[in-house]
């Protein structure tokens, strides 16, 4: 697998995504009790903007740096630039760096990756938070053994390449083996948005694996009519088990972002429930 997220890295779907992470995770610090937070595809926690991969696509500009100097009202849009604007403008943090940095002391962040280089970097990015542990591997066969948390309380974030042809089986039949070990759970599943048709069939793969209260949140910026590449031009977040007012917190966040990021005049923002409403 020769993905880095380095080419993408603060890009209109890593304020999406991100943003979503922020608000989940600000659901689950309104309570006293520790949770978890396990990352199945991490990446290297830190990525350099001013690396030859950043400026070969130059998508942070699209993306983050649209936002920069931007005073949100959106409480989880406010917090998650809050956190990057202390890494601007010269790196951006990933996920399992924002998840660091928003949890408590006696929460706990596992974050996973497979790649030799990237988990090299991401154990160095995280080494100094105690709370935080790396581990090395394909996500999907770890994740089970570290079901259910001893928190009971947490998020799963499954952020996959979809690199390979059978990735949306993977991420769906991972999804199932770990809502069976961990029914209480927030699973956040990011997707690209490149086909209505594929998108459709995801969400219903995902819907028929005992995801009784499914919530989906996506962001599509529209494409500029210049621009005639294929670029990822929407992002789809799947949440299973919800926390209370998260939809409309993120109504509200990519409602607010949308204008900001909007490349083209046919983006749009939207925010779904599949299945069991809250």
């Amino acid at each position: 697998m020769n993905y880095r997220h380095a080419f993408h890295a603060g890009n209109f779907a890593d304020v999406h995504k991100h943003t979503a992470l922020a608000a989940i995770i600000g659901h689950l610090r309104r309570k006293a009790a520790p949770f978890c937070v396990i990352d199945t595809h991490a990446g290297r926690g830190l990525y350099d903007l001013s690396g030859a991969e950043a400026a070969r696509t130059a998508e942070v500009a699209q993306g983050v740096g649209r936002l920069a100097e931007y005073g949100a009202t959106a409480e989880s849009l406010a917090r998650y630039l809050e956190i990057v604007r202390g890494f601007l403008p010269r790196s951006y943090p990933g996920s399992p760096l924002i998840a660091a940095k928003l949890m408590r002391e006696p929460d706990r962040l596992v974050a996973i990756e497979t790649q030799p280089d990237e988990f090299a970097a991401l154990r160095a990015c995280v080494a100094g938070y105690r709370n935080a542990r790396t581990i090395p591997g394909d996500g999907y066969a770890r994740l089970p053994n570290l079901l259910p948390p001893p928190e009971r309380r947490g998020l799963i974030l499954i952020d996959p390449p979809y690199e390979s042809s059978d990735e949306a089986e993977q991420a769906a039949q991972a999804l199932s083996a770990a809502i069976a070990r961990f029914a209480t759970g927030i699973f956040m599943i990011w997707h690209p948005l490149k086909s209505a048709v594929w998108a459709n069939a995801f969400a219903g793969e995902i819907r028929s694996r005992n995801a009784a209260k499914l919530l989906s949140l996506t962001l599509d910026v529209g494409r500029n009519e210049t621009d005639a590449s294929d670029r990822l031009t929407a992002s789809g977040l799947l949440v299973v088990n919800p926390p209370y007012g998260l939809d409309s917190e993120m109504e509200a966040a990519q409602s607010e972002m949308l204008p900001i990021l909007r490349q083209g005049s046919d983006g749009a923002a939207k925010v779904t429930w599949l299945a069991g409403k809250a």
